[in-house]
């Protein structure tokens, strides 16, 4: 940035554009001229030295300057608002924003453990979406999210600036509710439905190459890929369930389920997915240190 002055003004005419994807809607929500609003927009992209948008067709997205300087502008407002808030004796005050999108079947247990430090910050504002990979990776390509929580590693290639960073391991087990009297695997697999994860999961994959080998052919009750429903279904049904220990630790704790088989051939990965970026988000950062502190892994947080 040069030391051109920041105008207040400058930044809520870019704070419309950027609500509305749209020069001229925000021009005719403000009650400008198109032309005076793009003139506005240049002078403060000219006084930060980025370019704040890109035109795709009709649409202006926000390019990760853009990105960055929505997010500071919108702590700007609320700074504002502090002072107003501050001087009335109303309280509040300025958070940083923290975007993080979320593959649906992830583990409730482990994003909440991995949240863990975030959570009831007054300082900071944590936004999770939920969604596919794919999807996920889209929005994180445009700057919309600042980390994608993944079961999978991304590739990098000349056209893709992901880093893939492992969070951590998981065992994988069959559990199911207790039963007198106990058998052992394979021996608990006759006559026993199972309720597995969908075909494209990593563990099912691998499960199924674990019974090809041994040659058996269980009865299959279910598939689920909601991890979330996969531990319900544990706890209600009388099948066996192949899922991350993680997923039901609460319930083998208080023995609600127990453990028919643990599988140490087979296990869940959870990564965390970030762009290369000239201005990565600090909270962002601060998750992923947190996560691989060595007493985090040894004592992972009890979770709901």
């Amino acid at each position: 940035m040069n030391d051109s002055f920041l105008n207040y003004h400058h930044l809520r005419y870019f704070h419309a554009i950027a609500t509305e994807g749209h020069l001229t809607r925000a021009a005719a929500h403000l009650h400008l001229s198109q032309s005076a609003l793009s003139l506005q927009l240049r002078k403060l992209e000219e006084s930060l030295g980025h370019a704040l948008f890109l035109r795709e067709g009709k649409r202006l997205v926000l390019t990760e300057a853009g990105r960055i300087t929505l997010d500071h502008a919108r702590r700007i407002f609320s700074t504002g608002q502090d002072l107003i808030a501050t001087l009335s004796q109303t309280g509040g005050g300025p958070r940083r924003v923290l975007r993080v999108g979320t593959v649906s079947t992830l583990s409730r247990n482990f994003l909440l453990s991995f949240f863990r430090p975030l959570i009831g910050r007054e300082d900071c504002e944590l936004v999770i979406q939920s969604g596919s990979l794919q999807d996920l990776l889209t929005r994180l390509g445009t700057h919309t999210l600042d980390l994608v929580l993944s079961q999978f590693a991304v590739p990098r290639d000349a056209h893709t600036n992901w880093h893939s960073h492992l969070l951590d391991e998981q065992e994988v087990s069959l559990v199911g509710r207790p039963v007198r009297p106990k058998r052992r695997y394979p021996d608990c697999l006759a006559n026993t439905p199972l309720i597995l994860p969908g075909p494209e999961s990593g563990i099912r994959i691998a499960f199924d190459r674990v019974l090809d080998a041994a040659g058996l052919h269980p009865v299959i009750a279910a598939e689920v890929d909601d991890m979330a429903m996969l531990r319900l279904l544990a706890r209600e049904s009388d099948a066996l369930t192949l899922v991350p220990r993680v997923v039901v630790r609460d319930e083998l704790k208080s023995r609600q389920l127990v453990e028919c088989h643990r599988f140490s051939e087979i296990r869940e990965t959870f990564y965390a997915i970030t762009p290369t970026r000239r201005f990565p988000n600090p909270l962002a950062r601060e998750l992923l240190t947190a996560w691989k502190l060595p007493e985090k892994r040894r004592n992972p947080p009890t979770s709901l």
